[in-house]
């Protein structure tokens, strides 16, 4: 029997954090808490726990037990803000079909509600500078009719992009604000593990001949 696709999308976004959790953990060390990799692991751990609770649920009702699990589970900061991220896109979802363009809609109020959340925008040097291109990726190739594997290659793109343009970055937000010019050089944790996730959700979502 075919593995869910929620199980997939959870165990991929794992499996990608857990190989690069030392190189995050060691960005975060150097211009944030230290303990960024270690909250996040928590949330996915959580969701693991419950990921058979998933396989019944309406995906507005899936998006805000995820969004809950993580504002429970996290801490911290990022999990605020991740929690903040699907219980958005819950909300906004209620009601509607799923299909690419509600989706683009919905990720995009969700980037909102985080920007609102955090007091943030691009080019603080935070998980914005990823997520905020991804969301404007999505809904701009949503519009043009983008083929969707091509739609999956753009938006692994973008988060490359965008997680790659922290590093010349002055942060504003978090500890690593108090760093000022000291925080050029390093690409911010938050945008890194969010790249991560994207990147891996995008790579299961390829595979899925039934979505092109």
């Amino acid at each position: 029997m075919p593995e869910p696709l929620f199980s997939q999308l959870l165990n991929a976004v794992e499996q990608a954090i857990s190989d690069n959790a030392d190189e995050v953990t060691e960005l975060d060390r150097v211009i944030g808490d230290g303990d960024h990799i270690i909250n996040l692991q928590r949330g996915l751990a959580a969701l693991k726990v419950i990921e058979n609770d998933f396989l019944n649920l309406e995906w507005s009702e899936a998006l805000m037990k995820v969004g809950t699990t993580l504002m429970s589970t996290m801490g911290g900061a990022s999990g605020s803000l991740f929690g903040t991220l699907f219980i958005s896109m819950a909300k906004e979802a209620r009601g509607q079909k799923l299909d690419s363009t509600t989706f683009s809609a919905i990720f995009y109020q969700g980037v909102e509600s985080v920007k609102n959340r955090g007091k943030a925008e691009i080019g603080e040097k935070t998980m914005l500078d990823t997520l905020i291109p991804v969301a404007n990726c999505l809904k701009e190739s949503i519009a043009n009719e983008i083929e969707f594997k091509q739609l999956l290659k753009n938006l692994s793109e973008q988060a490359h992009a965008g997680m790659s343009s922290t590093k010349g970055m002055i942060a504003t937000k978090g500890r690593a604000s108090y760093l000022g010019e000291r925080a050029i050089g390093h690409i911010d944790a938050g945008a890194r593990s969010s790249q991560l996730m994207i990147c891996a959700i995008t790579e299961v979502l390829s595979q899925q001949t039934d979505l092109c």
